[in-house]
């Protein structure tokens, strides 16, 4: 019985230990992201700015409407950032903050936001380490590569994130999310801000 006991024990712990390593997926279907109720890594972020900060540090202020976008050079994705800015009043109004978070390097992020006249705040994950944390990254097709490289300043090593929205907790738990490997298909602003009225009322 004990010897039972210890292989499921280290069975267990070799489970654990080898989920937790954050990797690319092979493609977009492969992808494993957090759940709901999981916490999201404490990591750095760089803000336009050229800041560094810690996730928890940006989490703290209020529950995080958090955008995972493939880039500034992508159309669905600069649509996608305008919709969601055209109703950050209202989710303001519920308590909410938003933050983009992309491969992009900061001076990219500022091209952005001044293209699209975004009032929220974009952050860089250049190398990659958020997105493969949260499940979402994975390589990126060929065709992307000169591209994303040009657009991180030479950080990306050759991955994309999957296109999601997270909301997230002041504690970091994620309270919902909505992925999809089809990076035209995003949920609509008038969706999410019902999500969020709907999470308020919990």
């Amino acid at each position: 019985m004990k010897t039972k006991n210890n292989y499921l024990t280290l069975m267990l712990l070799f489970t654990t230990v080898f989920t937790s390593v954050a990797q690319i997926a092979e493609s977009d279907l492969d992808i494993s992201p957090l759940l709901i109720s999981e916490k999201v890594p404490d990591l750095s972020i760089t803000s336009a700015n050229g800041d560094t900060l810690q996730l928890a540090e940006v989490f703290n202020e209020k529950p995080t409407v958090m955008l995972f976008y493939r880039g500034g050079w992508c159309p669905y994705c600069n649509r996608h950032l305008s919709a969601v800015n055209d109703i950050e009043d209202e989710i303001n109004a519920l308590g909410y903050q938003i933050i983009g978070v992309s491969p992009d390097s900061p001076e990219n992020l500022n091209v952005s936001v001044d293209k699209a006249g975004l009032k929220y705040k974009l952050f860089s994950d250049a190398n990659g380490a958020l997105s493969q944390a949260m499940g979402i990254a994975f390589k990126a097709p060929e065709r992307y590569l000169s591209k994303l490289n040009k657009f991180s300043a030479g950080l990306n090593s050759g991955f994309l994130p999957v296109p999601s929205v997270f909301v997230v907790g002041t504690d970091g738990t994620i309270l919902f999310e909505y992925i999809s490997p089809n990076y035209k298909q995003r949920i609509s602003a008038g969706l999410l801000l019902e999500v969020l009225k709907q999470l308020k009322e919990k």
